[in-house]
């Protein structure tokens, strides 16, 4: 079992910038990719960023590129995502997920971290 927690969210003017951070525990976390997604108010959950076990590949959603980016500290068990130059649309619910490398669907979440940004 994979418990993961979230923090980072908050209130935050467009323009600016917000760290999220996912803490996992479980023994898995060495080789489970991690990603973030995310879901906004009468939309559909979306991938926004990925990471693999090792770090060496990431993917993000258009949207997001060149002003997101998605680290993990293995020893530290976290993953984080750096948010850059946030607009109004960027307001979302943040959830992060796992899972392991051998399987193509998330399998576990933590509970989410809300992410306003105000034009």
């Amino acid at each position: 079992q994979v418990q993961l927690v979230e923090a980072g969210g908050g209130l935050v003017q467009a323009g600016g910038s917000l760290r999220l951070s996912c803490a996992a525990s479980g023994r898995i976390f060495n080789i489970a990719d991690m990603a973030w997604f995310r879901q906004a108010p009468g939309k559909e959950r979306e991938l926004v960023a990925q990471i693999t076990w090792s770090g060496g590949r990431t993917y993000y959603a258009d949207s997001v590129k060149g002003r997101f980016t998605i680290s993990r500290d293995n020893g530290e068990n976290t993953v984080y995502l750096q948010m850059n130059s946030l607009k109004s649309e960027d307001t979302a619910i943040y959830y992060c997920a796992s899972k392991p490398v051998t399987i193509m669907n998330y399998t576990y979440w933590g509970q989410g971290t809300q992410v306003t940004v105000s034009s």
